[in-house]
């Protein structure tokens, strides 16, 4: 099913270029490909496809499978965009879609389901530690590397459900409504995972950040 345009709704000017609508917001170019504008979708696609990698790449582990989901991502999105709801940003929409596919994908590959721990009793999850500074020294900067490249390697380690949480809030900026909405899960229960989540990564790196690692 692609989607079409109403021939009766069309507009005057026919762009051509990618380019031409780089500076629509997402919504819009979604408005524009459900018109016929193939050019819009693309669009959307050149905006998004980084990130999007990125994100299924850092949930799977595997850079050809990630490249190889975000296709298959991209291709869902194309087909399904008239059930798209405004009300909504397109990112959520994307995210969720992008997640479903690559948990599934992670179950192929690994059927027994991991079990997670009750998570801490908070409903509200605390702010990220902040590490502030200005002009840093190449010493500042190698030590900033190796911590980043530690928190990397922790991120990775950590159970499937809470890395995808730590990674929508802070890899993708998502809110912690937008969360709930990707992932299906109720509120609460996202705040509760991402506290959990920091609280393991606190601990898997307290030789780096320290016994009194902000909270």
């Amino acid at each position: 099913m692609e989607p079409m345009r109403n021939p009766s709704s069309a507009r005057g000017a026919v762009r051509s270029t990618i380019s031409d609508l780089a500076g629509f917001p997402d919504e819009r170019l979604v408005d524009e490909t459900l018109a016929g504008d193939r050019d819009a979708f693309g669009a959307l696609v050149l905006r998004h496809q980084r990130g999007l990698v990125n994100y299924i790449f850092r949930l799977v582990g595997s850079r050809d499978a990630a490249t190889d989901l975000s296709q298959e991502v991209f291709l869902k999105v194309f087909v399904s965009l008239d059930s798209f709801d405004p009300r909504y940003r397109f990112t959520t929409w994307l995210y969720r879609i992008a997640s479903n596919r690559a948990i599934d994908h992670l179950r192929r590959r690994q059927p027994r389901a991991l079990s997670l721990s009750q998570p801490a009793s908070s409903d509200e999850a605390p702010a990220a530690p902040v590490i502030a500074g200005t002009d840093p020294s190449p010493d500042d900067v190698l030590r900033g590397r190796e911590l980043g490249s530690r928190i990397q390697k922790a991120i990775a380690a950590l159970p499937t459900s809470y890395r995808q949480l730590i990674l929508l809030r802070h890899s993708q900026s998502c809110r912690y409504d937008e969360i709930a909405r990707i992932t299906g899960l109720p509120l609460g229960t996202v705040k509760n995972r991402i506290f959990r989540a920091r609280e393991i990564l606190r601990a898997r790196l307290v030789d780096v950040l320290g016994p009194e690692a902000p909270r």
